[in-house]
Order: structure tokens, then C-alpha cells, then sequence
């Protein structure tokens, strides 16, 4: 796992237990080599980004049990991938983000002042 630092340069928070996300399930925006999406941007989903990553064949909103995952609603906090929270948020359907629990190694993908933009 790399070192749990958000973007800020701070310790990683928590992003969401309730549902639980993050690439290990372990409710922060933890990463590592493996993860080739990079699912570092803490997000609280909303309408928009939803509809948005759907278009781009990315279903958050349809269960998919046998993966723990359980569909999410607007309002959601889910740790997405940096690439598809950027490309979103330069469409105009960017959701808000937590910058305390998104993962630092966001920054190789999303410039700060971006996220900045969509802090909560």
C-alpha cells in the first residue's frame, strides 16, 4: 500500500464505511501498484456524476453483489478514479470532493486547483 497522505499533504481520512469503498475495502482511498484506475478521489456522488460515469460504461449505480458492491445513490461518498472524476469535472458533472480523504497520488492525475474547485 502506498503511504495514506491526502492531497493536502495530511493523513489520509476516512472516506466512507457506510457503504464501504476504497480499493481494499477498507473505507479510506488507499492505493497501490495494482490499482490501475487509480480510485483515489474521495467523492460524494450526485446526479450528474453518476449519469456522467454511466454514459462512459462506468455503472456505479447497479448492484453487483458478487463484487461488494452495493449501487450507489446520490450523496454517496465513494473513493472513484481519478480519470473519471477529471474527465467528469471537465464536462461540467464533476461531484463535490473530500480533499482530507482523497489519496495524494491523485495529483499525478488531477491538478490541485481542480479539486480545489469541487472541495466540500
Amino acid at each position: 500500500m502506498d503511504p495514506s497522505k491526502n492531497v493536502l499533504g495530511g493523513p489520509l481520512d476516512t472516506c466512507s464505511t457506510e457503504p464501504l469503498t476504497g480499493w481494499y475495502r477498507d473505507g479510506c482511498c488507499n492505493t497501490d501498484g495494482t490499482d490501475r484506475g487509480l480510485h483515489t478521489v474521495c467523492a460524494v456522488v450526485n446526479e450528474a456524476f453518476l449519469a456522467h460515469a454511466k454514459a462512459q460504461g462506468n455503472d456505479l449505480v447497479t448492484p453487483a453483489q458478487q463484487f461488494g458492491f452495493p449501487g450507489l445513490v446520490p450523496g454517496d461518498r465513494w473513493c472513484v478514479c481519478a480519470g473519471t472524476w477529471l474527465r467528469a469535472a471537465n464536462e461540467g458533472q464533476g461531484c463535490p470532493v473530500d480533499l482530507e480523504a482523497t489519496h495524494e497520488r491523485t495529483l499525478e492525475v488531477v491538478p490541485l486547483e481542480v479539486l480545489e474547485l469541487h472541495a466540500l
